[in-house]
């Protein structure tokens, strides 16, 4: 058998059939139509059960099990029979000609209305669940609409059109006061799990717009990511406990086309001539640290006992660099040591920062490391500091696309970040640079 389909050709079938009640025949049929077109429309959807309601334009999604009736585009109105064919088409002046229809079945039907719409009758208005509950509360409608500021034929309206949109009966007279039914109790049991529910979502929403809630994504590059990004994602959780950050570990390109596909919101980035410089109109960068390079030598290396060395005195020896192109530190050692008028002899180029500190802990040579980078305690190596070269640092970038910097989302990312520069136990004395 051929599986029914709707006015789109696909099949709809397999869609559950559940959720939409029968809907009752009822005025306000606005006069786009004919007289005679009118009768008939609303003969038709009188006999099968449908209720047009005067609206704005509007397209709604119909779900009814056949036999029924099928509202169509241009407010056709197609019945089928049981026996499984289109038994007839009414319409103004519109013939709408459709798949058949199997006895059954249940059919989706995308439909347009210009100026009506097919009311839902299970829709409730939570504002009449809350009038109901007043009632309750207080005892009478008098002191329901006092307590809500309203008249009392407005509680009693509310009342009516609630009962209305239930279908059941809520209050009923005892004397000459209304007592709630046991239909009653049983809807304010469950609007009240449906007011409290909807209260969250309202909280939720409100958390969102103040940018106490909802998801930051930060990338960085490695040792952003383990002393700068981690440290501020753990002070986000402390500070902002609604909020949920994700992480991804990048390199600096990579950062840049992770925020232009909107995969990360902040980027912690070091920057490099074949990068996009600062002024690149589709990113917003601040300088948030400069991290200071110091000389990384092994622990029997004479000048591991010194408090400071010049770059000049490192002339003769053998270095460990990242080899070229893996990033950005080889060009800048390079630049570095020649602005001190010498070229480093680079006799080992590696990848991982890990790899130099093995070699240069084996004697191997020596390097200039990033403060923040970070060796296993098993390597023999030691930290010298850089004599007389205050600039001598490898900037690290905060970097937004371009009019983001003040959502607030990317606002408590960006603090945190700041707060963990000015607090971080390696670059004590390093204020963070970013211009708040």
């Amino acid at each position: 058998m051929a599986e029914p389909k709707g006015l789109s050709g696909q099949p709809q079938s397999g869609q559950p059939g559940v959720g939409v009640p029968a809907v009752r025949a009822g005025r306000g049929v606005s006069g786009v139509f004919g007289i005679s077109g009118v009768l008939g429309l609303l003969g038709v959807v009188g006999a099968f059960g449908v209720r047009v309601i005067r609206s704005r334009p509007q397209a709604q999604r119909l779900q009814r099990t056949v036999p029924s009736l099928v509202l169509c585009r241009d407010s056709s109105v197609v019945a089928r029979g049981g026996s499984g064919g289109l038994v007839g088409v009414l319409a103004v002046g519109i013939v709408v000609v459709m798949r058949e229809v199997w006895a059954g079945a249940t059919v989706y039907v995308h439909c347009m209305f210009p100026r009506s719409y097919v009311q839902n009758d299970c829709m409730i208005d939570l504002r009449r669940v809350q009038v109901l509950r007043a009632v309750h509360q207080h005892g009478t409608v008098t002191a329901a609409a006092a307590a809500l500021h309203l008249t009392p034929s407005a509680v009693s309206h509310h009342l009516r059109e609630l009962a209305k949109e239930l279908r059941v009966q809520l209050v009923e007279p005892q004397g000459r006061r209304i007592r709630l039914t046991g239909a009653a109790h049983v809807v304010i049991e469950h609007g009240d799990r449906l007011l409290a529910g909807w209260e969250e979502a309202e909280s939720a929403l409100e958390s969102f717009r103040a940018g106490e809630a909802g998801l930051l994504r930060m990338c960085g590059f490695p040792s952003a990511v383990a002393n700068l990004i981690t440290p501020a994602v753990a002070l986000l959780a402390r500070t902002h406990p609604g909020l949920r950050v994700q992480v991804t570990e990048c390199e600096t390109g990579d950062g840049f086309d992770m925020l232009m596909s909107t995969d990360a919101d902040i980027a912690v980035l070091a920057p490099s001539a074949d990068l996009p410089d600062q002024g690149d109109t589709r990113f917003d960068q601040l300088p948030l640290v400069d991290d200071p390079l110091d000389l990384l030598v092994g622990a029997d290396h004479p000048l591991a006992t010194r408090s400071a060395v010049a770059l000049e005195e490192l002339a003769d020896e053998d270095w460990v660099l990242p080899a070229p192109g893996s990033c950005e530190h080889h060009q800048r050692v390079v630049v570095f040591c020649a602005v001190a008028g010498f070229t480093p002899r680079v006799l080992h180029s590696v990848k991982e920062w890990n790899a130099i500190s093995a070699l240069v802990g084996h004697g191997l040579g020596v390097s200039l490391v990033p403060r923040l980078t970070e060796f296993p305690p098993s390597h023999r190596v030691v930290r010298v500091p850089v004599a007389g070269e205050s600039g001598l640092a490898r900037r690290i970038l905060s970097c937004v696309r371009h009019g983001s910097r003040s959502h607030p989302l990317v606002r408590h990312g960006l603090t945190a970040l700041e707060e963990t520069v000015a607090g971080h136990p390696l670059l004590l004395g390093n204020q963070s640079l970013t211009t708040r």
